[in-house]
């Protein structure tokens, strides 16, 4: 299954630098297992706000939970919304150029 999801960040005020700095490295570095594991299929950062949109795949909702909760910026999250996907009949990427 492919979800949309979109996830708000929101680090914790006053927020020791060096911890900040670490959840940054281990996140990339998680997403980068993720993307190799398929979990994780394309990324956007939202202009001039801290959250992003995702497509992500997983066998089910709660293996998405699981993908998502086990982020090393999880605690940060202020929100994060999740949107399953169907395949639509028109899907331009079922067509060949």
């Amino acid at each position: 299954m492919e979800f949309l999801v979109n996830i708000k960040l929101q680090w914790t005020p006053n927020m020791d630098e060096t911890l900040k700095q670490q959840v940054i490295t281990d996140e990339r570095s998680h997403a980068a297992v993720l993307i190799e594991k398929g979990h994780l299929v394309r990324m956007w950062r939202v202009p001039c706000r801290f959250e992003n949109w995702g497509v992500w795949r997983a066998k089910s909702a709660t293996e998405l939970h699981q993908i998502i909760s086990g982020l090393p910026a999880f605690p940060w999250m202020s929100d994060v919304a999740v949107t399953p996907l169907a395949k639509h009949p028109v899907d331009p990427s079922d067509y060949e150029v």
